[in-house]
């Protein structure tokens, strides 16, 4: 694997998208279980937030974008709902949202690679408090973050990015 991790340019933003698609349509098939809606949630507009922060990232491979993900101390308000293990000032916390990785290229350790790079991040930022959250039917993802040392703390029934009735699993990891 030749991979990196580097922030995204306006350039990679039609492959975000791309995946953002190529897995809602897995989803809409039945290949996958996101919880993801098209059209809800995630667009391109959600990409385009997350570069416009200066918070989107990509994984790129030989040239190709195979993952994505913001990353950012922004805690969503359902955090709020949250009984997180560490009760740390804001500034400590370091959140990854929309992990993304291109369904024809799942298990190939993209996952991990940004995970890694997410933690790497994180401490350069003095960030030892990390969080994820997903939807409770993505057991891929559930897997992988349980398998990398995120303590799944608990579930908060919500409307979530506008999608109604999500189960959202609240992660946690100190470093």
């Amino acid at each position: 694997m030749n991979s990196k991790v580097r922030i995204a340019t306006k350039e990679d933003i039609d492959a975000v998208v791309k995946i953002y698609d190529a897995i809602i349509e897995k989803e809409e098939s039945g290949e996958l279980r996101i919880g993801w809606k098209r059209g809800v949630y995630p667009t391109e507009n959600t990409a385009l937030e997350a570069f416009n922060r200066h918070s989107l990232y990509v994984c790129e491979d030989n040239g190709k974008v195979v993952a994505s993900a913001r990353i950012d101390q922004n805690q969503v308000p359902e955090y709020a709902d949250a009984n997180w293990i560490y009760d740390v000032d804001d500034k400590q916390v370091m959140v990854l949202h929309t992990l993304v990785i291109d369904p024809n290229c799942l298990r190939s350790g993209y996952g991990r690679r940004f995970i890694d790079f997410y933690e790497q991040h994180a401490l350069e930022h003095n960030c030892h408090y990390l969080r994820i959250d997903t939807n409770e039917i993505n057991t891929l993802a559930r897997k992988m973050y349980k398998k990398l040392g995120y303590e799944e703390i608990g579930i908060v029934s919500c409307e979530f990015n506008g999608i109604t009735n999500v189960q959202l699993v609240c992660l946690e990891k100190k470093i």
